[in-house]
C-alpha cells in the first residue's frame, strides 16, 4: 500500500517521467480561497535532482498555482498510472514560478522543453515522496498529447498572448497577484 521515499532516485524519476498527464495543486492561506487543481501535460515535467522537480507553465486560463506560489509556496504534484500496474505519487514541497526576466531563468529553461507560450517555469523543492496503491484508479488506454494549447498558442502569435495574459493572467480568481506582464 502506501510507501514514503527520501528522494526521487533514477526508478522513481523514470516513472514520473513516463507518465502522460500529472496534476498540480495549491492554495492560497485565505480559508475563504479557492483550492486549484490543474492538470498538466504535453511533456513539460522533469526531475532536476532527488529533491527538486519543474515543469513548462505555459499561458492559460488562469494563474492559480504562480499566485498561490507567490502568496505561500505550498504545492502537491500527483502522477497516477493510467495503464500498467496501479500506483498514485504525491510530491509535496515549497515551489516558486520563475519568470523570463529572471535571473535563473535560462538556465533552468535549457533543462526543460521548449513549448511557445511559456510564462514561466514552476520550480520545487520537494520535502515529501509518497506513493500509493491506486487500486481505485481506472485504467484507459495511452493517450496522446492534444494539439489544441500549442495551436492556440501559434493562432495568437507571442503579442496576442502576452495581451491575453494582460487581460487574463495578473490575478488569481481570489484577487492574488499573479504574472506581471509588461
Amino acid at each position: 500500500m502506501g510507501k514514503q521515499r527520501d528522494v526521487i532516485d533514477a526508478e522513481l524519476s523514470a516513472w514520473l517521467l513516463a507518465q502522460p498527464v500529472f496534476f498540480v495543486a495549491s492554495a492560497p492561506l485565505s480559508a475563504a480561497g479557492h483550492v486549484n487543481c490543474s492538470p498538466k501535460g504535453l511533456d513539460a515535467f522533469r526531475v532536476l535532482g532527488p529533491r527538486q522537480v519543474a515543469y513548462i507553465d505555459i499561458a492559460g486560463s488562469g494563474a492559480e498555482t504562480v499566485a498561490h506560489l507567490r502568496e505561500n509556496g505550498r504545492i502537491v504534484f500527483m502522477f497516477c498510472a493510467f495503464c500498467g500496474p496501479p500506483k498514485i505519487v504525491r510530491l509535496h514541497g515549497s515551489g516558486r514560478a520563475v519568470l523570463p526576466a529572471d535571473e535563473d531563468w535560462a538556465a533552468l529553461h535549457a533543462q526543460l522543453p521548449a513549448h511557445d507560450g511559456t510564462r514561466s517555469i514552476i520550480v520545487a523543492d520537494i520535502t515529501r515522496v509518497s506513493s500509493s496503491c491506486g487500486f481505485g484508479v481506472p485504467t484507459f488506454a495511452q493517450p496522446q498529447a492534444r494539439s489544441a494549447l500549442p495551436e492556440w498558442v501559434q493562432r495568437k502569435g507571442e503579442d496576442g498572448v502576452r495581451e491575453y495574459q494582460r487581460r487574463n493572467n495578473r490575478q488569481s480568481i481570489d484577487g492574488l497577484p499573479a504574472i506581471e506582464i509588461d
